[in-house]
């Protein structure tokens, strides 16, 4: 099982050389999970493409139902959101990204993220992760 962040869903979606390898990691038939702040998150970025300029609005909608649908299961922050503030206190984090490292930490799933301060966290932690060196 794998939690997908709203960085690498997103450059998944986008076909990038970093998103294409982490489709490669994504084994056929494995299940992909992210805490509900994704959706908000993942509305934001195809917004800042769309506001740059970079995507028409109808094309920024489609390729934020191909991100959301990329994710198979979602999981209430409700469930998450204390342990993920008690974590970012301790390692001066965001609380958002937190979230998903909190939920790949309950579940034995290794977090796919572009965020290297994100991937830092993993590593200080203990959870799985998918760094950019092994892309």
């Amino acid at each position: 099982m794998i939690v997908l962040d709203a960085s690498a869903v997103a450059q998944i979606v986008f076909g990038s050389r970093e998103g294409d390898a982490l489709r490669e990691f994504m084994l056929e038939g494995e299940k992909s999970i992210a805490p509900d702040l994704v959706r908000s998150e993942l509305a934001n970025v195809f917004w800042k493409y769309h506001q740059a300029g970079m995507l028409e609005r109808k094309d920024a909608q489609v390729r934020l139902s191909e991100a959301i649908a990329l994710i198979d299961e979602i999981h209430p922050s409700d469930d998450l959101v204390v342990e993920a503030f008690n974590e970012a206190v301790r390692l001066n984090h965001s609380a958002y990204d937190m979230l998903y490292l909190v939920l790949a930490r309950r579940t034995g799933s290794t977090l796919f993220t572009l965020d290297k301060e994100l991937q830092e966290a993993c590593l200080e932690t203990g959870v799985d992760c998918v760094t950019s060196t092994r892309l």
